[in-house]
C-alpha cells in the first residue's frame, strides 16, 4: 500500500526527526547492506541499444518521469527514435507489456505519461524489457527509474535531485529516503540534474564536481498557459511522493489555493474520497486540480455505467501539466551524444 513520505526524512524539526531515524537504524543498516550488495552485481544484459537511465538516489519525488520525457524529446531533436522502459509501478500487468490502450491499474500511471511521448514498455525484468524494445524501430532505450536495478548495463546514468529537498537526512530507508548508502551509489552515477531552486543539493553538487562529473540545472515549467488557474478558487489534491511540491507549483503559477489534500504516493482514490472532494468543490465554488499522474489513475467515465463518483471526479478535475526545462540544453545534448556514441 502506498504510504505518505515521512516528513522527518527531509529535516523537519521535532522529536520524530531525532528519534525515528535512530529507532529504525537497525532495519536501515540491513536494508542498506542488501541494496549495496544488489548494486555490486554485474549487470545481467548488455543491450544492443544505448541505454540512458534516469534515476535518483532517493525514494520518489525527484522528477524522474518528466525528466525521462524531456530526455526523449531532446533525443528526437537529435534524429533518434527513443523508447521508454519502466517498471510499471502500481500496475498489475505481468511480463513485458507494450503500453497501448491500457489503464493505470494495468501498467501504472507513469507508463501512461511516458507512452504519450514515445513508445513505452513495462517490465519488472529490465533485461526482458530491453530485449523486447530491441525488436522495435527504437534506437535508444530510456529507462524511467532502475538506477539501482542490476538487470541492464547503463551507458549513462543521470541522477535527478530536487534542489529543495536533496537527499533529505542522508539516511537509508526506512531511517531516511536513500535507496542505498550514498557512497555505494555515487560511483555508479555519471551526471546530476538538479531541478528547481534551493540549497539542499549543494553538498551533492560538490561531490559530483569533485569527481569530475557534470552537473546540470533545470526548472519545472507549466506545459500550458497557466492563467486558467486564477479563474476560480482552487482545491488541489495529489497522491505523489511529495504533494507539497505540487501545491507550491500551483500557487507559483497563480492558483488561489483554498484547500489542499495530500495522499500517499500512487494512491488509489476511493468512492468516499471522490465524493468528499466533489462536495467540497461544490460548497466552495472551486475547481479541482491535480497532477497528470493522479488524473491518469482516476477511473474513466466509461468505466462505470452507473456513473461513479470517481468517474465524476475525473470529469470535473483538471490536471496541471508540467515539463522539465533544461537551463543548458546543448550541454545535455552533448552528454547524450557522447553516451550514445561511446563504445557503439
Amino acid at each position: 500500500m502506498p504510504l505518505e513520505t515521512p516528513s522527518w526524512w527531509y529535516g523537519k524539526r521535532g522529536t520524530a526527526a531525532k528519534v525515528m531515524p535512530a529507532l529504525l537504524s537497525p532495519i536501515a543498516a540491513l536494508y542498506g547492506r542488501t541494496a549495496a550488495s544488489r548494486l555490486s552485481r554485474e549487470p545481467a544484459h548488455r543491450s544492443r541499444l544505448p541505454v540512458i537511465c534516469v534515476g535518483n538516489f532517493t525514494s520518489g519525488g525527484g522528477g524522474k518521469t518528466p525528466t525521462a520525457i524531456a530526455i526523449a524529446a531532446l533525443l528526437k531533436t537529435m534524429g533518434k527514435a527513443p523508447a521508454f522502459l519502466t517498471r510499471g509501478y502500481g500496475g498489475n500487468a505481468k511480463g513485458v507489456v507494450p503500453v497501448a490502450g491500457h489503464e493505470a491499474k494495468e501498467v501504472g500511471d507513469e507508463a501512461l505519461l511516458l507512452a504519450a511521448a514515445a513508445p513505452a514498455f513495462v517490465s519488472a525484468d529490465r533485461a526482458a524489457g530491453a530485449k523486447a524494445i530491441e525488436q522495435t524501430n527504437a534506437d535508444v532505450l530510456v529507462m524511467d527509474d532502475g538506477f539501482q536495478n542490476p538487470g541492464l548495463v547503463k551507458d549513462l546514468s543521470l541522477i535527478v535531485a530536487d534542489a529543495s529537498s536533496g537527499i533529505g537526512n542522508g539516511r537509508v530507508i526506512p531511517s531516511g529516503p536513500l535507496r542505498a548508502p550514498l557512497d555505494t551509489q555515487l560511483p555508479r552515477a555519471d551526471a546530476l540534474l538538479v531541478i528547481g531552486d534551493g540549497k539542499k543539493c549543494d553538498r551533492l553538487i560538490e561531490r559530483f564536481e569533485a569527481a569530475g562529473k557534470p552537473v546540470f540545472r533545470a526548472k519545472v515549467m507549466p506545459n500550458c498557459d497557466p492563467r486558467w488557474l486564477s479563474v476560480l478558487p482552487t482545491i488541489g489534491f495529489a497522491g505523489i511522493a511529495r504533494p507539497a511540491k505540487f501545491f507550491a507549483t500551483l500557487k507559483a503559477n497563480g492558483a488561489r489555493l483554498i484547500a489542499s489534500h495530500a495522499f500517499g504516493d500512487h494512491h488509489r482514490f476511493t468512492e468516499k474520497e471522490a465524493k468528499h472532494l466533489l462536495a467540497e468543490a461544490e460548497e466552495k465554488k472551486a475547481m479541482l486540480v491535480t497532477t497528470e499522474k493522479d488524473w491518469a489513475r482516476l477511473a474513466d467515465e466509461d468505466d462505470d455505467e452507473d456513473g461513479s463518483a470517481l468517474a465524476e471526479l475525473k470529469k470535473r478535475s483538471r490536471p496541471f501539466p508540467i515539463v522539465i526545462a533544461f537551463e543548458n540544453e546543448e550541454a545535455v545534448k552533448s552528454l547524450l551524444s557522447e553516451a550514445i556514441g561511446g563504445g557503439r
